[in-house]
């Protein structure tokens, strides 16, 4: 080991032993082509004619989980174990692995965004926190109201059924002229409906004593 970097070689016992894959598994994947190990002469009928490394290994490890625990298909992780073996041991250290839809996804070690191993394809992330904000002040913004609103007094059909409104909202005059009435002070008002200004209270009720 030198500088993070581990160099060694492993037969295909030891493979065995390491990963929980049987000899007969790790040669049928090499004559397939599902995985070969780094070390391979070109005779595999010669003892130690196939020879592993440490990322062999590792990559092998994380197959057999992939396989065992995730049911991922082995089409997809031909191209899988051929992106693991391209990683060096520093990539390996800072790179975690998700499994979704049967698919593998890792954070990639060069901008830690998080993408689909095989096609490259990033993952989309939504912050909900950040969604829930936006919503709360777009929720907000549907109560503004125009400075040439204040005080004016309208009539919608398909507002309040035509009843006469305080314009850019949905609180009916007569409700206004109740609470004055009862000897509610513009600001106790505003109070009861938010959406209005003390400017709003005021013309509603002057505009009344002067009809």
């Amino acid at each position: 080991m030198h500088d993070g970097t581990v160099i060694s070689a492993f037969t295909e016992e030891q493979v065995s032993r390491l990963t929980g894959i049987s000899v007969h598994r790790l040669r049928y994947w090499d004559r397939t082509s599902f995985f070969s190990p780094s070390f391979a002469a070109e005779n595999r009928r010669v003892a130690y004619s196939r020879v592993y490394s440490f990322i062999d290994v590792t990559s092998l490890r994380v197959l057999s989980v992939l396989i065992s625990q995730h049911n991922v298909p082995v089409q997809h992780l031909r191209k899988v174990s051929k992106k693991l073996g391209e990683m060096d041991n520093s990539a390996w250290a800072r790179t975690t692995l998700y499994v979704m839809n049967k698919k593998v996804i890792f954070d990639d070690p060069q901008d830690g965004r998080q993408r689909e191993v095989v096609s490259g394809q990033y993952m989309i992330g939504i912050p909900l926190e950040q969604v829930v904000s936006d919503t709360r002040r777009d929720v907000n913004k549907l109560s503004d109201r125009s400075a040439e609103q204040i005080g004016q007094i309208t009539q919608n059909r398909r507002i309040s059924h035509n009843a006469e409104v305080v314009a850019g909202t949905r609180v009916q005059v007569k409700s206004i002229l109740e609470f004055a009435e009862a000897g509610f002070t513009p600001e106790q008002i505003v109070k009861e409906y938010p959406t209005l200004t003390v400017d709003d209270v005021k013309s509603v009720v002057e505009r009344d004593r002067a009809a």
